[in-house]
Order: structure tokens, then C-alpha cells, then sequence
């Protein structure tokens, strides 16, 4: 067969006032235009199980509005999309029904939304594709595909986990490569929309498998930068030290996401250093203790951090490495002193990097389940508002024209020219002050 694995990719925002502002800003789209140009691991890892027979090919949309003509003579249609821009998908998807063509359709919002998608394609995979990727292979090849495929009770072993096809990528186009270490992640966040929405559990793949990964990336691009994507990954230190050993020869450079407990165990720091790590990003989610109650499902990890936050900052980009801090805005209890709270962290702290965004219901959430029963979602179903910068729910202390206004006020101050360079001058010169008191 000869298979189209589309992935949705590009920047949604629908706020057109704040678009133009952020465009105005490079620092504020520059974390979502990372995002948005890396590349579906997700469908690439499919790619790399599927029987050499079949012909595969790879297609990024930024936008339906950009596609033009229909890419087409294809047997099977696999298609990736998050809640943003899910719509286009399901269009797309329609398009190409049409014409008679089979299609599957995977992700997180359609794992939480089956009965939803189904309306547009033939099949809906719920859960971790690679534990069905076969089935759907064999029943589209038998011309019986159809129905839902998985669950999220079931569970993938890593240990399994196939060699993703980067070769299937034009590398000219990307800035960074990914590399998945684990799925899930402890914490297990009230807003998260990440694996924890695929996979009940936190899991991580055998150090091998990912070495072998990054050596397969080294290949097709001598010195890479890797971004590792998962939720929560420096959770298991002893983990990564056997894991980031190996890689001090490597020649690469990487980013990940992971928690403030990484700054507290400085061989780790010093490894992660030495190995390439030029920055981590970690959700702060508010500068101050009123946001954070309850904000974990299971305890008050990060309440607890809290005192702790500028300390592990310092610590962490002590060690050369910069810290790209993550706030939500209009978390319950925030008010509109909520703004000049966050720039005031920001600058005590001296964060090299900063990420804003405002709190956003995604289907699946336990927050989406909890903001629909207090009747607080503005306009229920409107995923394409799930973009992390647009307002559809109401604030308890303040209203949802107060939130969208303060935080394109926030933007405007957080991402100036003047700032930005302030903030990055201070890491270099803190650094260098650090590492002569050092030597």
C-alpha cells in the first residue's frame, strides 16, 4: 500500500489583536514556532514499524489554507492532530473520504473524543498507536477498516518500541529532532493534555533503545539538536546519568521539559552540562502560592516547591544551563495583580526564558471535566480556541476580557527587545561571575 502520514502542524491563534502583537515580539512565538515545525515522532515511530513493503510518505500542513491541491494516489491516510487544529483535520480527513480513500485518524484529542471523530474518517485510534499500528495495516489491506482501535487501559511496553523512520524527513527543514525517553509523567497535572491522555502510567525506554535513536539521528545530521519530548523527563536521575554518559562525545545539543527536582542534584546538572543541555523547560505555572493549590491530582508538588523557585533557578543556570519558565495565567485565585506578579518573578528570578500562556480546558482533562460542571467554559466545543492563548472559560477573579487584555499587556512587556536582551545578558554575566568564584 502506499501510505500519506499527515501530520497538522503551525501556529493557531485566534486572537487576531494578540497575533499581530506576537509578531511584532520574536520572543513570543519563538518557543511556539519550535513547536510547531518539530516533526510528528508520533508518526515517524509508526513509520519505523511498518512492513517494508509499503510505500510511505511523510506530509507536514501547517494550515488547509496552505495546502493547495490535494496530495493523493494513496491507500491509506494517517492522520496526527492536537485539539488547535483538529477542525482542519477532520476536513481534511472528509476530503479525502470522499474520494474513496481510507482514513485513520490519532492523537490525544481524538483518544478523549472518539465518537467525535469517527464522523469524519473510518477508523479512530485511541491510545498509544504503535499497540495497533498493525491491525490497521492488515484490516485496510484486507479492505475492512473501520471502527475504533485501542484503548487507553492498555498499555505499550517501551521495551518494544520501534526506531523511528527520521530518514522519511528532509532535515534542511527543522531546527531539532525528537527523541521520546518516557510517557506520562507522576505529577499528573489537573490542565495536562499530554501522554498522560494516551497512557495511564509513567514509563520509560530501555537507555539503549534511545542511544540507538540518537545515533540513527547522527547519521542523517552530524550534530543535532535533540529535543528529548517528554512531559516529565528527568524524573529517574539514576536514569539519566546512565543515559547522559554516553552522549559526552556525541556532539549534540539538547532541550527537554522536565521539574524543579533536576536543580537539586548537581552531578546530574554538571552530567547534563557536559552532555549538550542548553536549556530545560519547567512549569512554574504561577509565581505565587495562590494558583498552585490543587493544581496536581494527586499532592501539592509544586505548592511545595514554591519557596524553593528562584533558589532552583539560580542553581540550575549556575551550571550553564538556562531555564525557560512556564506561567499560566488565570488560574483559580489569580487576579489581575496576576500580570505584574509574573514580570516580577521574572526579573528577581533572572529567568534566561519565559513562556505564558493562559489556562486552557483541553477535551480529556480533568480540568475540562471540572470547568463544564461548574458551567465556566464560554463556548463548549470551540477547540480551535485550545491554543494556549485564547480565552474560553471564566476566571474566578476576573473577567475573561481582563484576562485577555492583561496578558496581551504582559506579552508586550515580557518579550521587548529590552528585556529579553536584559534577562539574557544577566544569565551570561551571572554565569561568568558564578564560574570565577568557582575556579
Amino acid at each position: 500500500m502506499r501510505i500519506a502520514l499527515i501530520a497538522m502542524s503551525g501556529i493557531r491563534v485566534c486572537d487576531a489583536e494578540l497575533l499581530r502583537i506576537g509578531l511584532t515580539l520574536p520572543g513570543f512565538v519563538e518557543r511556539s514556532k519550535t513547536i510547531a515545525s518539530l516533526p510528528s515522532l508520533g508518526l515517524l515511530t509508526l513509520a519505523g514499524m511498518t512492513p517494508k513493503e509499503h510505500d510511505l510518505e511523510y506530509i507536514e500542513i501547517p494550515s488547509l489554507a496552505e495546502l493547495g491541491s490535494l496530495p493523493d494516489n494513496f491507500d491509506l491516510i494517517a492522520i496526527s492532530s492536537y485539539s488547535a487544529q483538529i477542525n482542519e483535520a477532520y476536513m481534511l480527513a472528509d476530503r479525502y473520504k470522499r474520494t474513496g480513500i481510507p482514513v485513520v485518524i490519532g492523537g490525544p484529542h481524538v483518544t478523549s473524543l472518539p465518537e467525535e471523530a469517527i464522523e469524519y474518517c473510518d477508523a479512530v485510534v485511541i491510545g498509544e498507536g504503535e499497540a495497533t499500528w498493525n491491525d490497521i495495516l492488515s484490516d485496510c489491506g484486507n479492505g475492512n477498516l473501520s471502527g475504533f482501535y485501542g484503548s487507553t487501559e492498555s498499555s505499550y511496553d517501551l521495551c518494544e518500541s520501534p526506531m523511528p523512520d527520521y530518514k522519511l524527513l528532509d532535515i534542511s527543514k527543522y531546527n531539532r529532532l525528537t527523541v521520546q525517553t518516557s510517557r506520562g509523567c507522576p505529577h499528573c497535572c489537573e490542565f495536562c493534555a499530554g501522554s498522560l491522555l494516551l497512557t495511564g502510567k509513567y514509563k520509560q525506554k530501555p537507555v539503549a533503545k534511545v542511544l540507538d535513536e540518537i545515533e540513527r539521528i547522527r547519521e542523517i545530521w552530524h550534530h543535532p539538536f535533540i529535543e528529548f519530548a517528554d512531559d516529565n523527563s528527568v524524573v529517574n536521575n539514576n536514569y539519566w546519568k546512565e543515559l547522559l554518559g554516553p552522549l559526552k562525545d556525541k556532539k549534540i545539543r539538547w532541550f527537554t521539559e522536565t521539574d524543579l527536582s533536576v536543580s537539586e542534584d548537581d552531578e546530574l546538572l554538571e552530567l547534563m552540562r557536559e552532555s549538550g543541555c542548553a536549556q530545560v523547560l519547567i512549569g512554574l505555572e504561577s509565581p505565587i502560592e495562590t494558583g498552585l493549590h490543587n493544581i496536581e491530582l494527586r499532592n501539592d508538588w509544586k505548592l511545595k516547591k514554591w519557596p524553593q523557585f528562584k533558589d532552583a533557578i539560580r542553581n540550575i543556570q549556575s551550571h550553564g544551563i538556562t531555564v525557560n519558565g512556564c506561567f499560566i495565567l488565570g488560574l483559580d485565585g489569580h487576579t489581575s495583580e496576576i500580570f505584574e506578579q509574573v514580570f516580577d518573578f521574572v526579573k528577581e528570578s533572572e529567568l534566561y526564558e519565559v513562556q505564558i500562556t493562559i489556562m486552557t480546558a483541553f477535551p480529556g482533562t480533568p480540568l475540562y471535566d471540572r470547568l463544564k460542571k461548574e458551567d465556566r467554559i464560554l463556548e463548549d466545543h470551540r477547540w480551535d480556541k485550545c491554543t494556549l492563548f485564547d480565552v474560553n472559560y471564566r476566571p474566578t477573579h476576573m473577567s475573561p476580557e481582563d484576562l485577555a487584555s492583561g496578558f496581551k499587556d504582559l506579552v508586550v512587556r515580557i518579550y521587548s527587545d529590552e528585556f529579553t536582551k536584559w534577562r539574557r545578558n544577566n544569565f551570561k554575566k551571572y554565569l561568568r561571575e558564578h564560574l570565577k568564584t568557582k575556579g
